[in-house]
């Protein structure tokens, strides 16, 4: 009964989560929310259909882990859990805390360059160069993965973010004509989202864009149509991404997978697919068997972040990849890793206590609710680079299973999109001002300033000298 205390404790943190966000105005809303279902898959879905099924490990899934097992699933999930459980719930006391605070300073109630003519058309313009490098991508073979390593052709794939941040922008910001335009546009967009989920083979693309749209209602008005939409338009997204998948595997990749799912109940078995990608559970897992310390200190740690902001073309040399050390040294510790090379997504409570202890869990708590107030507000700022981080964050996830270092990595490739980002606006309001319409000012109508011959018709508007220079200055203070 171990586990099922550590269970209803994450439980009762998250419904708080979800309680104090329903309360706060604003796009903070969606995202506290959409954290609140992230880590109820990892840290409460997971862990439930482990103590219901029982099911033994073996090669090809990844769900019951043999780690755990060998304690008894019981005994092994309350263990992980214990820091996880801290850090949810210092999570929550924030989200409470904020909830107070923000209704003595209610957020602006529309972002500031909803106003700027130009924002609309340099997102599309960024779309259209993103294309180009996703279709680059695709053509030379260098798309990558999920927990790939590096990147087969960096510039490439940095490229191809720009249509990622593009797309994520123009669902949140594009208001067409008409509704039916609307609905086109932002199907259009969430189509070419949905394929590249499956090309790169991770969620994170389609989430961006179930969130995005979240965000768009959030800015716009929220109905109970608006939120069912968006529930369901999230759960479809990860489905269809699963199916997806299957329809690059193989007949007996296929056959295999069947015979795994097998061992599962039957209402289980449909969600599989999203249970095996969302794995915090594993990397809390990690965190336990390695322990606090021995892996970096914290002044190792920030320095490593720091550095992240900056370009490796001027460090001169690679930088650090929290992920792969992550695979290499913390899961290494308690999983024969040295034949695999991949990166893994930590967790920010699991980085924490890795690096500090139970004081780490808590300071890495408090970095990843300041790092989602920063995107709020540079979603709202009247700075181009600025929102274009913002676009970026909500694409990213940083804000929902990567710790200080994998968020500060991010953020330093973010850095680098925004810049190339603002070179693009610069040429579009360029263009822009140069195709508008030039129009000669109208001249002044005439004015008669001689005096008629006497018996002359006195024309309307035809004023002495002395009246025009009056009437100039009795009309200039108001123009």
């Amino acid at each position: 009964m171990a586990a099922t205390t550590e269970v209803l404790l994450i439980g009762l943190a998250l419904a708080t989560i979800v309680a104090a966000a329903s309360t706060i105005p604003g796009v903070v809303r969606v995202f506290l929310i959409a954290q609140a279902a992230f880590w109820s898959l990892s840290y409460l879905a997971r862990p439930i259909v482990l103590l219901w099924v029982q099911p033994e490990p073996h090669f090809g899934d990844n769900v019951p882990d043999p780690r755990l097992a060998q304690f008894g699933y019981d005994r092994g999930i309350a263990l992980v859990l214990e820091h996880v459980v801290v850090g949810l719930w210092v999570y929550a006391g924030l989200v409470v805390a904020y909830a107070f605070w923000i209704r003595r300073h209610p957020p602006a109630a529309q972002p500031a360059l909803t106003s700027d003519p130009n924002f609309v058309p340099t997102l599309a313009a960024m779309y259209a160069v993103g294309l180009l490098g996703r279709a680059a991508t695709v053509a030379t073979g260098a798309t990558g993965g999920a927990g790939d390593v590096e990147s087969a052709n960096p510039i490439l794939s940095f490229v191809a973010i720009l249509a990622t941040i593009a797309a994520l922008g123009l669902i949140i910001f594009v208001r067409p004509a008409t509704t039916r335009l609307t609905v086109l546009i932002i199907g259009g967009l969430l189509l070419g989202e949905l394929a590249w989920t499956a090309v790169v083979q991770s969620k994170t693309p389609i989430i961006g864009a179930a969130l995005a749209i979240a965000i768009r209602f959030a800015i716009l008005g929220w109905t109970k149509r608006k939120a069912v939409s968006v529930a369901a338009i999230g759960v479809l997204g990860v489905a269809a991404f699963g199916w997806l998948q299957s329809l690059k595997q193989t007949e007996y990749a296929k056959a295999e997978a069947a015979v795994t799912d097998s061992g599962y109940p039957p209402i289980v078995q449909p969600f599989l697919s999203i249970l095996r990608r969302f794995d915090l559970l594993e990397a809390a897992t990690d965190a336990y068997y390695h322990g606090p310390g021995f892996w970096l200190t914290p002044a190792e740690a920030l320095r490593h972040a720091m550095l992240s902001l900056i370009p490796a073309q001027l460090l001169g040399t690679s930088k650090f990849q929290s992920g792969t050390a992550w695979a290499q040294d913390v899961r290494g510790a308690s999983v024969d890793m040295t034949k695999v090379s991949v990166s893994l997504a930590e967790g920010n409570l699991n980085e924490g206590y890795v690096v500090g202890g139970y004081p780490g869990v808590v300071v890495c708590a408090c970095f990843t609710f300041v790092l989602l107030l920063f995107w709020a507000k540079a979603l709202y700022s009247r700075l181009f680079p600025v929102a274009v981080l913002g676009l970026a964050l909500t694409g990213a996830s940083a804000l929902f299973e990567r710790g200080i270092l994998g968020s500060m990595e991010n953020l330093g490739k973010f850095l680098q999109a925004a810049v190339l980002a603002w070179l693009i606006s610069l040429l579009v309001r360029e263009y822009r001002r140069r195709a508008e319409p030039r129009y000669a000012p109208a001249p002044p109508p005439a004015v008669s300033l001689s005096r008629p011959p006497p018996g002359h018709p006195v024309l309307v508007g035809a004023v002495t000298s002395q009246q025009a220079v009056i009437t100039e200055k009795k009309a200039s203070p108001w123009d």
